[in-house]
């Protein structure tokens, strides 16, 4: 009893918080989805569409027999980030699944094995022999598809042949897994199973490996081997909607290439500081050599964080709990993770990226002239803080059922926004500092325009590492690594515009309550991290004690 008071004597004294009339089924939600997403584990099959469809809806149809206008002001957020929520899924959910449908006759021979996986969940004891029977035939099916494959129209683009194979090797995986929950713990399994599956393994994953390649009329490697995928307009334009993003992927290019020519202004101005009139590239070479030996690199990163720190303390900017000033430590990037991530990855653990031993000399110079400290002075404090740890630090206590609604224009907005505004209070100690500053601010415009050409179609991945080098100024390795986390790893295809993007949500909205004197400037940053992660015109009607309607759809225009 007596820890339970002091829990909520600090929640009342630091000022947490996290009911509002929705917690509970949000909560419910999540907790919910995760056992199913435990149990239904093959995401190609048509149980796992059927399942999550229904649960989506019945959460969808519970929540709009809520009382809309009874609930606080806060509820009505988590109501419409709930319901924009729910709805981002169902449609995701119906792109996949027609997806799937277009490839799923290649599992024509799945039944047996379906069955035997569902029968896995609960321990039925199988029919050894009769099992051995039936996965003899599914082997011979499974050639029998193999070898009628070459025969059958191929398909239209490599992305489709990929998620055939795939949903192949899914149902491999899952049957694998099943296979190994009986094998050496039931006698009869274990005499009988090994050939047959043997067998049913090698038929697969030939017939996988095959599907891959039977396609026609696409590139899928343009020469940089990288392997993404566009999504193609409608898709874009959906997941714009539900990122509360009321533009088109054209205005938002328009609107980097605008950006982009203010910061190239800007750099012509540095330039001619340093003596290189406007030769900037010739300046942003003379940066890059400021490079640290590989062992002081550290060290001068701990540096540029507290030094960051410090400045948001002695300028009151924001609230800065003692425990996020003393929980975040730093690692070091491997070099195979550094083909991807070439410079920061932050929260409460800023990852460091610099040589390593087995690098080429080329790729150590590189990496070395990335990361030098007048480059690395604009985005230490990105990745800790005001940045990602702090985000992460009050997000786990303040409304934390909300990190479920989580967004990049929120997480990476915010973290370039303070840029914008160190940028604005004259945080360049010099023209070197300035050409850093300026440097990642156009690598974010850049990212914009290639990731959104990308998806439309309109460039490949070669001429991204391109528009990279030679607009921007990065390094060749640099520029590739860049390209490649943008297509190849886990970022969504909205993931690379959500910087440039969110800070200049956030900074209009700054503009609109701190600037025009309707709010303090730490408490406007206090309110954004204690209203928890969300697209940010549903932040914007906190804010400013706007109503939000029961739909509310994107319509700010904040560009405007």
């Amino acid at each position: 009893m007596k820890r339970l008071y002091i829990t909520l004597f600090l929640c009342l004294n630091l000022g947490f918080s996290w009911a509002t009339e929705l917690v509970d089924m949000i909560q419910t939600y999540q907790a919910d989805r995760g056992a199913l997403g435990r149990l239904y584990t093959n995401r190609l099959s048509d149980e796992y569409f059927s399942r999550m469809e229904s649960f989506n809806q019945e959460y969808l149809d519970a929540l709009q027999k809520r009382d809309y206008s009874s609930l606080s002001e806060d509820g009505k957020i988590d109501y419409v980030l709930f319901r924009n929520y729910l709805e981002k899924e169902q449609a995701e959910l119906e792109l996949d699944k027609k997806a799937f449908e277009e490839v799923k006759a290649v599992l024509a021979f799945g039944g047996p094995l379906e069955e035997f996986v569902k029968g896995r969940r609960r321990a039925v004891t199988p029919d050894a022999q009769k099992l051995a029977h039936d996965w003899n035939q599914v082997a011979i099916q499974v050639d029998a598809q193999l070898a009628k494959l070459s025969g059958l129209p191929k398909y239209n683009s490599w992305q489709k042949a990929d998620l055939a194979a795939r949903a192949v090797e899914s149902l491999n995986r899952v049957t694998a897994e099943a296979y190994g929950y009986y094998f050496d713990y039931h006698p009869e399994f274990t005499w009988w199973m090994p050939e047959p599956w043997k067998r049913l393994d090698a038929s697969m994953k030939a017939y996988a490996k095959t599907l891959r390649d039977h396609y026609t009329n696409s590139v899928k490697d343009d020469g940089s081997g990288i392997i993404g995928r566009p999504i193609g307009r409608e898709a874009l334009e959906k997941q714009l909607a539900f990122e509360m993003i009321a533009y088109s992927p054209e205005e938002l290019i328009a609107e980097a290439e605008k950006q982009f020519a203010w910061c190239e202004k800007e750099m012509l101005k540095a330039s001619n500081e340093l003596g290189f009139g406007n030769d900037w590239k010739g300046a942003l070479e003379m940066v890059k050599e400021t490079y640290l030996p590989a062992g002081e690199w550290p060290a001068e990163v701990i540096r540029l964080a507290e030094e960051a720190t410090a400045y948001m303390e002695e300028n009151d900017l924001i609230t800065v709990p003692a425990m996020a000033k003393e929980t975040w430590r730093t690692t070091m990037i491997s070099a195979e993770r550094q083909r991807v991530s070439p410079f920061f990855l932050g929260g409460e653990v800023i990852q460091i990226s610099y040589p390593t031993s087995e690098m080429s000399h080329e790729d150590k110079m590189m990496s070395m002239r990335g990361n030098n400290p007048h480059f690395s002075r604009a985005t230490v404090q990105h990745e800790l803080i005001p940045g990602h740890h702090l985000q992460q630090f009050m997000s786990q206590r303040y409304m934390p059922h909300r990190r479920m609604f989580r967004t990049p224009f929120w997480t990476e907005g915010w973290a370039l926004y303070w840029e914008f505004v160190l940028w604005d209070r004259d945080f360049p100690r010099d023209p070197k500092d300035k050409v850093g500053m300026l440097f990642w601010r156009m690598h974010r415009c850049a990212r914009i325009i290639f990731s959104l050409n990308y998806h439309l179609g309109n460039m490949t991945p070669q001429q991204c590492i391109d528009l990279l080098v030679d607009k921007v100024g990065h390094e060749y390795a640099n520029a590739e690594a860049e390209v490649r986390r943008s297509f190849e790893g886990s970022y969504g295809p909205l993931y690379q515009i959500a910087y440039m993007i969110g800070a200049l949500e956030i900074y209009s909205l700054r503009n609109e309550m701190v600037d025009s004197g309707k709010m303090g400037e730490k408490e406007f940053h206090d309110m954004v991290m204690q209203q928890n992660n969300m697209p940010i015109e549903i932040l914007r009607a906190k804010v400013t004690g706007q109503p939000l309607g029961k739909n509310h759809k994107a319509s700010w225009k904040f560009l405007d």
